[in-house]
């Protein structure tokens, strides 16, 4: 169903518009790799890759719209994985997760201002 693959890609990118912009940044990554990785899944794993996407765009849209009712709250975006979530993933999917969990919690890199000789006066 490479239309319903398609219309969900964007989907998803377009909701992560909203997402402040480190977290966007990560996200449209991780999402375009994903996409890419199941562009040639079986009929099985894609309905499997497809509902699990739909799912989350749907929680996203409802956290987006949520925070946006309520501005002056801290917005949260995602879920916890369960352990029983955890235990049906594979070897492969758990190393994603895991480089995605070291990317996400990486010091931010700053931009710092140094004093420049070629300006002095």
């Amino acid at each position: 169903e490479p239309g319903r693959f398609i219309i969900l890609y964007r989907r998803v990118l377009r909701l992560h518009r909203a997402l402040p912009p480190a977290l966007r940044a990560l996200g449209d990554r991780y999402v375009q790799e994903e996409f890419r990785r199941h562009r040639a899944a079986g009929p099985a794993e894609a309905q499997r890759f497809l509902r699990e996407w739909e799912n989350y765009a749907a929680l996203l849209q409802q956290q987006i719209h949520e925070d946006r009712q309520n501005p002056r709250e801290k917005a949260v975006f995602g879920v916890q994985l369960t352990e029983e979530k955890l235990n049906d993933f594979r070897d492969e999917q758990i190393e994603q997760l895991k480089e995605l969990m070291d990317e996400a919690t990486k010091p931010h890199k700053q931009f710092s201002i140094s004093k420049d000789s070629k300006y002095k006066s």
